[in-house]
């Protein structure tokens, strides 16, 4: 597989660790899982939630073939960032944060129950 397939090893990449370096590997796990976790509270990914518990799944396992959802990664990156490796300086920290914000934004229309709410929203307009 590629690393850059695998969610632990492209998320370790981008904290700047190889992907053969695996003294860190349960904690970044966590963050990961924790990420999911927050992604499913907000109605993101799949209904039953989603983990990972090693370097085997893939993003497609959680995003599928769709690049819509593409910037998924980037947002897992910032969480586990912020989380594992926070950094030092103060605008770098609102930095990250409003892109995290940006990101959830961006995250709305792939919420689930969403696009059923918008389709409920026309019909009842097409019914006044």
């Amino acid at each position: 597989m590629n690393n850059t397939d695998s969610i632990l090893d492209s998320t370790k990449k981008l904290l700047g660790l190889s992907s053969d370096v695996t003294a860190f590997d349960q904690d970044i796990i966590i963050h990961i899982n924790t990420v999911f976790g927050i992604l499913n509270q907000i109605g993101c990914g799949p209904s039953d939630g989603f983990l990972i518990d090693g370097n085997e799944l893939k993003w497609s396992d959680y995003i599928g073939e769709s690049t819509k959802l593409e910037f998924v990664k980037s947002y897992i990156y910032l969480k586990v960032k912020k989380i594992f490796d926070p950094p030092s300086s103060s605008s770098v920290m609102d930095s990250m944060n409003r892109t995290i914000d940006e990101l959830e934004g961006m995250m709305m229309p792939y919420q689930r129950g969403y696009l059923s709410a918008i389709s409920k929203l026309e019909v009842l307009k097409s019914e006044l």
